[in-house]
Parts: C-alpha cells; structure tokens; sequence
C-alpha cells in the first residue's frame, strides 16, 4: 500500500514536471508562427520541422541505449500516438496560434484533462470514483467560465482547430501511456517519433521557409523542438505510468495557467487579477481531485 503511494505521487510529480515544459509549447509556437500581421515561419514547417528535429535526436538515443524495437503487437499504440501528438496535435495548434494569442489558446485547450480522461475511461478500462469525476468537470467548468470572462463567449475558427488539437492529443496521449507500460518512457516518445520520419523529414524540407523570420522565432521553434516534442514526453509518459493515465491526466488543469503566466515575460502579454484567482482555484480542484480514488481493471476484478 505504501509502496502503491509512493509510485502515484513520484507519477504526479513527472507529469507535473512536464505540464510545466509543455505550458511553453503555446507561448513558443505562438512565438513560431507569428501573428497574421506579422507571420514567422509557416505553422505545416513548426509542425513537421519539430517532429523532425526530435525524431533525429530519437534515433541517436535510441542507438546510445541499445533499445529493444517494439513488438508487433506493439507497433498499433506506436502510430497512434504518433497520429496524435506527433501530427494532429501540434498542426492544429500552430493553425490556431497564427489566428489567436496563446493566452486564448491556454484557456481553450484547459479541456483537455478531461478529454484525455475519458479517452483513458473508454480504451483502457480504468474506473474511477464520482468524486474524481466530479473534481474533473468542476475543473473543466472553471476553465470554460475564465473562457466565457475572458473572450464573452465568443467562438472564433482557430477555436475549431483546438478542439481538434485537443481531441488528438487524447487519443495520443493514451495510447502512449497504453504502451508506456511495456517500454521505458523515454523510448516511447522515441519510437513514435522515429516511425514518423518517413513523413515529417520530407515534408520539413518541403515546407521550409522561404522568407526570413525572427530570431526569436527561430528560438521558439528549437525549444518546440527540444522540449516539447521529446523531453517534455519523457517526463510526461513516465508519470502516466506510474500515476495512472485517469489520476496524472488531471495535473493537466494547471497547464492553461501556467502557460497564461508564461506567455507574460515570453509575449509581453498582460496579466490579469482574473488570471491568477482563476489559476488558483484550478489548482486547488487538482489537490482535491488528487486524492479521490482510482480503480485500475486489475483492482477491480481483484476486488470482486
């Protein structure tokens, strides 16, 4: 039991540890593309270009560690994760960002705890308790009520492209932790990026700029590249393993603000007193929701 314990609060601590590198992935994309007034690189070259760069780094870490290939069985939760996070995900936020500032996007995609713990509910079986089902929604209610504060309730195109932006990152986000119980984390993100190379290194070629952009857009694009499409996944994959997909998913809460308050010294944004109490009560519905049970499919049928 203590040992249980221990192993979902060191998973709680690695997805909060990538929460915080992905909470600049908005910021930094943002940074990426640019405005439309004013436009960086081209969102199809952030998209494929940083799946790209850390698909080459993958197939160097993967040599130095000498890691097993996955197996056939295996391969199915490798293309879709990779479907998810390393294609879907990222095109469709790069789309949005050339549309909106990323403290919009930040509130929007403040839904996608519970996306991906419905996701985890329906593909791996786990269950949880009415409480926790409950702390999900009342978070999610908060983000959508700082949305309706913040934008009027306003729907805007680039909001269509991070509800699907969303949708894949669950989906990926999932079959990712399915596989990340038979791989070490950090050679699930690898594998996944690695399997896309065949069709992101061609198309970053294709897609590279041809107009000059930024310094700063540049910068952006490397630590896309760096942290969010591969040390962000170590971290990430290896607390929805230990912590459980349906329990870690929801440290994701935190997420929107976080990068709310990034964007700050990143964008020169403004920062609200709205921002913060909103920010406040989240995580307060992640503490409580922390400690709401988790049932797994093995618990359940060892309990009856």
């Amino acid at each position: 039991m203590n040992t249980t314990h221990t192993t979902s609060n060191q998973g709680l601590w690695w997805g909060a540890l990538g929460v915080l590198i992905f909470a600049l992935t908005l910021p930094m994309t943002r940074l990426a593309v640019g405005p439309q007034d004013a436009p960086q690189l081209p969102p199809l070259f952030v998209t494929a270009g940083r799946a790209a760069g850390a698909g080459l780094l993958s197939l160097v870490y993967l040599w130095l560690t000498r890691a097993r290939r996955p197996l056939a069985a295996e391969w199915r939760y490798v293309g879709v994760s990779a479907l998810g996070t390393v294609l879907g995900f990222p095109l469709f936020l790069a789309l949005a960002l050339r549309e909106v500032p990323s403290m919009h996007a930040a509130v929007v995609t403040g839904i996608l705890p519970l996306g991906t713990a419905a996701v985890a509910a329906c593909a791996l079986g786990q269950r949880a308790s009415l409480g926790f089902w409950a702390c999900a929604v009342l978070g999610c209610g908060l983000v959508l009520a700082f949305a309706l504060h913040e934008g009027g309730g306003q729907m805007v195109r680039a909001d269509g492209w991070l509800l699907l932006a969303i949708l894949s990152a669950s989906i990926g986000y999932v079959a990712g932790a399915k596989l990340s119980a038979a791989l070490p984390a950090e050679h699930v993100i690898c594998w996944v990026l690695v399997l896309s190379l065949p069709l992101t290194l061609p198309a970053a070629l294709w897609t590279w700029p041809s107009a000059p952009a930024s310094a700063a857009a540049w910068g952006g694009f490397a630590y896309v590249t760096v942290f969010s499409m591969w040390l962000g996944f170590f971290a990430w994959y290896r607390g929805l393993a230990l912590g459980g997909t349906l329990r870690v998913s929801q440290v994701q809460l935190i997420q929107p603000f976080a990068a709310l308050l990034l964007a700050v010294p990143v964008l020169g944004e403004p920062l609200q007193a709205s921002t913060v109490a909103f920010s406040l009560a989240i995580i307060a519905v992640v503490l409580v929701g922390k400690r709401m049970p988790v049932g797994t499919p093995s618990t359940s049928r060892n309990a009856s």
